[in-house]
């Protein structure tokens, strides 16, 4: 069964990949343009805006599979002060650590996909290959 189904690897990678960076760019989309939230847009220059600007910009870059390995580690490092700063240090009483009780799920998820792509790297359906190729 195993042998049957590994020619599907690179292609689910990549769909992993594709989705993952696509909805990391909607969180900066929001973020900077206004777009999907009612949400007022953080002040230019500011943290939060220096965020969305990261899932915006890195999320379409991981999306594309172009400078993919850079654009993943920056987007790794960045849900993880995401977690860190947001989630985890305003809630250290017992069990508030933990994801589940502090909402700070997608930060972990999304910081250890981004972790996965930087080590793959772009995977065979991306920009990235096909420059390498030229």
């Amino acid at each position: 069964m195993k042998n049957r189904l590994e020619w599907l690897e690179p292609i689910a990678y990549c769909a992993l990949r594709i989705v993952a960076g696509s909805m990391f760019l909607t969180h900066g989309a929001q973020k900077i343009f206004g777009w999907f939230s009612p949400k007022a847009i953080p002040a230019a220059l500011s943290q939060l805006w220096f965020g969305g600007l990261i899932e915006l910009v890195g999320g379409a870059l991981i999306a594309l599979g172009l400078f993919t390995r850079p654009a993943a580690f920056v987007c790794a490092g960045t849900m993880a002060v995401a977690y860190f700063q947001f989630h985890w240090k305003l809630q250290v009483a017992a069990n508030k650590w933990v994801p589940l009780v502090n909402q700070g799920e997608m930060a972990v998820l999304y910081c250890f996909v981004f972790l996965l792509i930087f080590a793959r790297g772009p995977g065979p359906v991306s920009l990235d290959r096909l420059l390498r190729r030229r």
